[in-house]
């Protein structure tokens, strides 16, 4: 088994998200503001298993999008220049859904950025439960201000 690197209370410094939406459980491996590898741990009391599905629980393929969404914007924010600051959606693209996730399943969840220009850019995102492709897609991010006025 891998190492933590950053557990939930390392990365509450890092992004706002708070129960029940800080997706994210760990993160195992990170090249601040170039790649992260993080981890969720799929578990039967999952609040969104309640209602999705009742009698045949499988994790929303939204909310998969949103835990590699929080992952990079770990990896992002991590950055000097980015402390305080939020990560937004500017866009997602080119998303696919291979596998359903389930209770007990590990989602491994990786992104690469791949192009940051000032405070925009794209994160090329995996995620996936013992190797097998869960979910790819492509993040477009804006990293804002925390201080909305």
């Amino acid at each position: 088994m891998a190492d933590i690197l950053m557990d939930q209370e390392q990365i509450k410094q890092v992004i706002p998200h708070r129960d029940p939406f800080l997706l994210i459980d760990e993160i195992i491996d990170m090249e601040v503001g170039v790649s992260i590898h993080a981890r969720k741990y799929i578990k039967e009391d999952d609040f969104w298993f309640k209602g999705h599905f009742p009698n045949y629980p499988v994790t929303p393929g939204v909310l998969m999008i949103e835990m590699m969404a929080q992952a990079g914007a770990v990896c992002l924010l991590s950055k000097p220049e980015f402390k305080g600051k939020i990560g937004l959606f500017g866009g997602i693209d080119k998303a696919k859904f291979r596998r359903q996730v389930v209770p007990g399943d590990v989602l491994d969840l990786e992104v690469e950025i791949t192009r940051t220009r000032g405070p925009v850019g794209t994160g090329k995102c995996l995620a996936t439960v013992d190797g097998e492709k869960a979910v790819s897609c492509e993040i477009t991010f804006i990293v804002a201000d925390a201080d909305k006025k």
